[in-house]
């Protein structure tokens, strides 16, 4: 049967998440945690700041428990609050700082969020839906100072002045409780409220660093568009310095890892791939850096390949989801396999199973991927514990692979319709609701299309209200686009009369995904 065995991994982490932050503090207080542009902070301070702030959080929010929403910008002010809301005794639900107006009230109301924290440009949108947050008692601004600071928000580097001397109670270490809420989009459209422990985080935290060989003597250059904790707690585990890189292109990470001796060097499958394709890459070079990693989708192999061969260092890809922590498989950070997504990380187990029997296949066979192990979710919020998971606490992913005989995983393709763009997954049915709700839009359908690195952007088909017609599509697009984040914004589109269906009523999506992509070729 193609599953690995668990071993006896046992690691011996911190009873709670931000004993990662304390241990790190307590052992090297003045390593540099973070670099960000010009400013740094050592783990010591970084530390001292967690616990100042979650002062201040017993202050603003007097009664015990509830959720603090923290905004995952690349700032060192999410480390400061992430860290912050945990230690005040809180969970920590963490929100994607794009989110337009009402996925941004959704999750924060799924959440029960008391408090937020939010850079400028999130707070704009969470203006608009505040009057629908009954339960959101406070806001505070991270991610720099703001130009305007509304009238009765507090700041992060304000906080403890507001609040001088605030100390937060002693908390107990269970950690089998729920630290943090991470939300993940559905199939049905929308984010669902993943309940991670403090267990499941510590334990991935040092899987991550283990399998990525980071230690102490470690820089890494994190090359994303937001802040996610796997990241921040792999490094706090490892006490390695991370340099957060807020340039777009490829070519400023490149030289951020040169400037500050990089090790590590984290990005998007799609910026590598672009990467991958610049002209200019053989003037480009990595002087200090001996590993690349790539995550969040499938890096293809023609760019892993070119880059392993332009920079003779190893790139490497792993595989997780919001509900394992999130990381359940690393490829060799020193030998790894263009295409596979490595093995499970220790104490992981990984099956495939037959989409229709549920019968665990052998390895080679094609199936659905089933993951367990101390990472894996306590389960879904609003829901009981396992929920989400079978009964023996496996955790079917709804993506299609197979195992190969040396334990390596091989992703193929989803079960279901939601795919990646820029490494933010994109629900059809999300657009396709705020599609709906423009006047001149009678039905809508969405669909991934290829960008040419590997990633998909939506397209969609079309059916205009009676009255209008086809030469006003641009506009009606142009008009949602509005509503929605960069990465969930409709590039290509076709008005049809009527959306097909199948002899049931059922929309067949991979048919019309077929339809858009032929009527797109036509029109070249």
């Amino acid at each position: 049967m193609a599953e690995a065995p668990a071993s006896g991994y046992a690691p011996a982490v911190p009873a709670r998440l931000d004993g990662l932050l304390a241990e790190a503090a307590a052992a090297a207080p003045g390593r540099t945690a973070l670099v960000c542009g010009a400013a740094s902070i050592s783990y010591g301070a970084l530390d001292e700041r967690a616990t100042a702030v979650a002062g201040a959080l017993g202050e603003l929010l007097p009664e015990p428990g509830g959720t603090v929403a923290v905004a995952s910008v690349l700032h060192p002010d999410f480390a400061v609050a992430y860290y912050a809301a945990v230690r005040s005794g809180r969970r920590v639900a963490v929100v994607n700082p794009l989110l337009r107006e009402e996925d941004l009230l959704h999750v924060l109301t799924l959440g029960g969020a008391r408090l937020a924290f939010v850079d400028a440009a999130l707070y704009e949108r969470l203006a608009a839906v505040r009057d629908r947050l009954p339960e959101l008692a406070s806001v505070v601004l991270i991610g720099g100072d703001p130009v305007v600071r509304p009238e009765g928000v507090h700041t992060l580097d304000g906080l403890a002045g507001a609040f001088p001397g605030a100390v937060s109670a002693p908390v107990p270490a269970d950690p089998d409780e729920v630290a943090c809420l991470q939300f993940t989009s559905g199939t049905t459209g929308r984010p669902k409220g993943v309940r991670l422990t403090h267990r499941n985080l510590t334990v991935n935290a040092d899987q991550i660093a283990g399998a990525h060989r980071l230690d102490d003597a470690s820089v890494m250059v994190n090359h994303l568009p937001t802040f996610h904790p796997m990241h921040l707690n792999a490094a706090v585990r490892a006490r390695a310095t991370q340099v957060l890189c807020t340039g777009p292109a490829p070519a400023d990470a490149l030289a951020a890892a040169n400037e500050h001796g990089a090790t590590h060097l984290y990005s998007l499958p799609v910026r590598l791939a672009r990467l991958a394709a610049d002209p200019s890459l053989d003037s480009l070079g990595l002087r200090t850096v001996r590993r690349i990693a790539s995550g969040g989708s499938g890096l293809p192999v023609a760019a892993a390949a070119r880059l392993t061969e332009r920079f003779g260092i190893p790139v490497f890809q792993g595989y997780g989801l919001a509900e394992t922590s999130p990381l359940t498989h690393s490829d060799d950070a020193d030998r790894p396999v263009h295409g596979s997504v490595g093995r499970p990380v220790p104490g992981t187990q990984c099956r495939v199973v037959d989409v229709e029997s549920r019968a665990v296949l052998a390895a080679g066979s094609v199936g659905e991927v089933q993951l367990r192990g101390p990472q894996v979710m306590k389960g879904y919020a609003g829901g009981p514990d396992g929920a989400g998971l079978e009964p023996d606490g496996w955790l079917s992913t709804g993506d299609v692979g197979r195992v190969a005989e040396d334990g390596r995983l091989f992703l193929l393709d989803r079960l279901r319709d939601v795919f990646k763009c820029d490494n933010f997954l994109v629900a059809p049915s999300e657009v396709e609701l705020v599609l709906g709700r423009h006047p001149h839009v009678a039905e809508s359908v969405v669909v991934d299309l290829p960008d040419g690195f590997g990633g998909a952007v939506a397209g969609a088909l079309v059916v205009l209200a009676e009255g209008h017609g086809p030469d006003e599509l641009d506009r009606v697009l142009a008009e949602a686009n509005e509503r929605l984040p960069y990465y969930q914004r409709v590039r290509r589109a076709q008005a049809v009369p009527a959306i097909p269906r199948s002899g049931n009523g059922k929309i067949q999506r991979r048919l019309l995904r077929e339809q858009l992509l032929a009527h797109l070729a036509a029109q070249v």
